[in-house]
């Protein structure tokens, strides 16, 4: 009972924090459609699946160790939020939903954004890798691990999910969408930000 409590309370501090999963779900609820950021929440979801199945299988182990493997991770990372982030600074005034050059995503780039930018979340890998390390015993039954690391995967759903609601709800959504070239340039500034973050952590490492 311990270790589940552990597990349900460490894991909702971890999802509720900011950081590039909840920028981009915020972006895509707010400038593009609920659908949108729903599934980007998705996503995020089953990115979060692929870092507890390598955790599981024990290759987190390796990558938590090996200083290059880790750092290459963080590379990728940071490129990919970088790219994202320049798309949107380039954002210009006066688009709309129809405009070509602010069109919303098809489902398969929202879920495959949203599932990009946490596998590709270095510190996704190092909260489960240290969850299954340090508060999950080893001698937890493997049923009960994959248990709570479907329970990691829902809860960011379910988190991102709701973020998603709030962001895409009528009102909130009409008013940003009045300057939305803005909106786009504050959320691509952030993702550049924890892009450049992302690469200067694996030079100092």
């Amino acid at each position: 009972m311990t270790e589940l409590l552990a597990v349900i309370t460490i894991t909702i501090f971890a999802v509720i924090s900011p950081g590039p999963d909840f920028a981009m779900v915020s972006r895509n609820s707010l400038l593009l459609s609920r659908r949108a950021g729903l599934l980007t929440a998705f996503g995020i979801g089953l990115g979060v699946l692929v870092h507890v199945s390598y955790t599981l299988l024990g290759v987190g182990v390796l990558i938590q160790q090996s200083l290059w493997l880790f750092n290459a991770i963080k590379l990728a990372g940071a490129v990919y939020l970088i790219w994202l982030g320049i798309k949107m600074l380039r954002t210009k005034a006066g688009g709309t939903v129809t405009d070509t050059r602010l069109a919303p995503l098809s489902d398969a780039g929202a879920l495959r954004t949203g599932f990009l930018t946490n596998l590709l979340n270095p510190k996704t890998s190092v909260f489960i890798v240290s969850m299954f390390m340090q508060v999950i015993k080893p001698e937890t039954p493997l049923i009960a691990q994959i248990g709570y690391g479907l329970f990691i995967s829902v809860a960011h759903m379910v988190w991102f999910s709701l973020v998603g609601l709030c962001f895409s709800a009528g009102r909130v959504r009409d008013r940003f969408l009045a300057v939305r070239h803005r909106v786009d340039r504050i959320f691509g500034g952030l993702l550049v930000i924890f892009g450049v973050l992302l690469a200067v952590a694996s030079r100092t490492r």
